[in-house]
């Protein structure tokens, strides 16, 4: 029954269930680019505070060979000089620790971004099922994850051992050549392997981003009826429809208030209706209604009106009577004619605007 679910999810995941998986901390990661990360950061680290890390662990170390007669071993000076050696070392690693901390945030930020979720805290009991652990121990989850580190491990040892291989030809002359030039070989040849391990690492950590990101959207795929029962149960929520609704009377009202300066006249009540009518003799047989509001909506017409030189009459009846039968969008019904056609007649001759 399980496989016949399965073969029936056939759709990509919606936003909303990423959005639910998201909060409960369901989200692709990938540890190889963790670990690329992290050895990165170790690389630039070694690269770039070796040397001064060297110097300081030698310059706390230089007082303890020089002079050792004049360390104080005593009750009261033990602690000073455990304070002092203890502070030293901070000095030397508390950068290089940060930055590597930095490095390892850094690598699970770049997958996902900031990801809290409550439910992976939690206590839950059946975690400490010792058959359910057992059972995950031998999940084909857990087999390919232990086939995928076997697999990397045995390529970096193959590729450092081509790398290091050619370095290592004259390596019976070490102790025949001076101290300083072997240690300059070891370095240069550390920071080789160095680079080429990180350049493995960037590749793994590349195709299992990859591989993750596939089985997480494969794990997510849902099927056509959990689709529509999803969509049923968002669309049928009271704040959702509330939501939508309340987006469409925006929308609607901006378009509205963007027609008002095209108006030809807006009739107000004055302060409680606001009805914007625009005329055009060559394509329209009546006047028709481009805005209309009560109360404050009323008061933004009448706003953008005055500010866009449309003309603006106070006529309670009228302005009463249009806001009742007549839509946005549409003409103004016969009964209104009378009273529009003088209103727009005034306005027209106002603007020396010909009526036909």
């Amino acid at each position: 029954m399980a496989e016949e679910d399965d073969s029936q999810k056939t759709e990509d995941p919606t936003s909303k269930k990423l959005e639910d998986a998201r909060k409960k901390g369901q989200v692709p990661v990938s540890k190889e680019v963790g670990n690329f990360m992290l050895l990165f950061g170790g690389g630039l680290v070694l690269m770039m505070l070796g040397p001064s890390m060297a110097e300081a662990v030698r310059d706390l170390s230089l007082g303890f060979i020089e002079h050792p007669h004049m360390i104080d071993v005593s009750r009261a000076g033990m602690p000073i000089l455990f304070k002092d050696v203890m502070l030293g070392m901070l000095w030397v690693l508390g950068i290089p620790f940060v930055l590597l901390v930095f490095f390892a945030a850094a690598g699970h930020l770049l997958q996902n971004g900031l990801v809290v979720a409550v439910d992976r805290i939690e206590p839950k009991p059946e975690k400490l099922n010792p058959l359910k652990g057992l059972k995950n121990q031998f999940s084909m989850k857990t087999m390919v994850e232990f086939v995928k580190n076997v697999s990397k491990l045995l390529l970096v040892g193959v590729v450092l051992t081509l790398v290091i291989m050619p370095e290592l030809v004259d390596v019976e002359l070490y102790p025949q050549i001076p101290l300083a030039l072997t240690l300059e070989r070891l370095y240069d040849m550390i920071v080789i392997l160095l680079i080429a391990t990180i350049s493995l690492t960037a590749v793994i950590a590349g195709l299992d981003f990859a591989y993750q990101r596939y089985e997480f959207n494969k794990q997510m795929k849902m099927s056509k009826q959990e689709i529509k029962d999803e969509y049923k149960q968002t669309e049928g929520s009271p704040e959702i429809k509330a939501k939508v609704r309340q987006i469409r009377m925006q929308r609607a009202q901006q378009r509205m208030m963007s027609n008002v300066p095209s108006a030809d006249v807006v009739i107000t009540n004055p302060t409680h209706f606001a009805v914007a009518l625009k005329y055009d003799i060559d394509t329209m047989g009546a006047p028709m209604c481009v805005a209309k509001g009560q109360d404050n909506i009323a008061l933004k017409i009448r706003e953008v009106a005055e500010e866009n030189g449309v003309t603006v009459m106070e006529n309670p009846p009228v302005a009463r009577a249009l806001f009742a039968t007549v839509e946005i969008d549409q003409e103004v019904p016969p009964e209104h004619y009378k009273a529009v056609a003088e209103i727009i007649s005034f306005v027209f001759r106002q603007k020396g605007k010909k009526l036909g």
